[in-house]
């Protein structure tokens, strides 16, 4: 009877690393059996997705015209869209900033040949594809004004070294915007793990260093959260 209390708080002590490791048993089919800050991390849709997110109902059911519209942006701003997919965003900001550019990042190659393809077709040249990693954006630190991320962000594997290269690459000042699925509304018609709560979204984001300040509440689905890099 001793030895199976002893091995039962040897299981639960290991399964607590595990918890504190973010290694947690998925809990779901859509999530990667990784933990970050008490959600599971969704699995990233691929490239097979290009058309779901070109769909032409996407202006309708979130009003991604109007959410680009608040970025209130600088016509020399550099704006780096992370996760930026088949460029949906990419391609409506490009034209805000005539004498600045876009970094379109993306992990998946197969992303890029898309982006690059189509900013050819579309006539834009201030559009710059570029290849991120899982952990990180790989741009240089303090090269960008804004880094927005749509629907992206609650894939990221290593969500807390993409947050810390984010910060590097920000100029002092620069704003982080997050577009995330509403997951305290149960009527918007997206999988839970693809959705993140705006408490959520604060409490990582504020443990990674930014400063919340404002979340916009008109889009139809989505919670759009802004955030700035101290200034020095």
């Amino acid at each position: 009877m001793k030895r199976l209390a002893i091995a039962a708080l040897v299981a639960a002590c290991l399964l607590l690393q595990l918890i504190s490791a973010g290694a947690c048993p998925p809990s779901s089919p859509d999530g990667i059996g990784k933990f970050h800050m008490g959600r599971e991390i969704a699995k990233v849709m691929g490239h097979e997705g290009i058309d779901w997110l070109e769909r032409d109902s996407r202006e309708d059911e979130e009003a991604s015209s109007r959410a680009d519209a608040a970025l209130d942006l600088k016509p020399d701003d550099v704006v780096a869209d992370i996760g930026a997919g088949s460029g949906f965003h990419t391609f409506r900001i490009a034209p805000m900033v005539p004498k600045g550019r876009v970094v379109a990042v993306d992990i998946q190659p197969e992303m890029l040949t898309c982006l690059e393809t189509r900013a050819k077709q579309l006539g834009h040249p201030n559009v710059e594809p570029h290849l991120g990693a899982i952990d990180g954006v790989r741009l240089p630190s303090d090269s960008i004004d804004l880094a927005l991320m749509v629907d992206a962000y609650h894939e990221f594997s290593h969500p807390a070294e993409m947050l810390q290269s984010l910060m590097q690459a920000l100029r002092p000042g620069g704003r982080v915007v997050l577009l995330e699925y509403r997951a305290e509304d149960p009527q918007v018609p997206i999988k839970p793990l693809h959705k993140m709560s705006e408490a959520q979204i604060r409490k990582e984001l504020e443990a990674a260093g930014f400063i919340w300040k404002t979340t916009h509440a008109f889009l139809p689905w989505q919670h759009m959260v802004v955030f700035e890099k101290p200034k020095r």
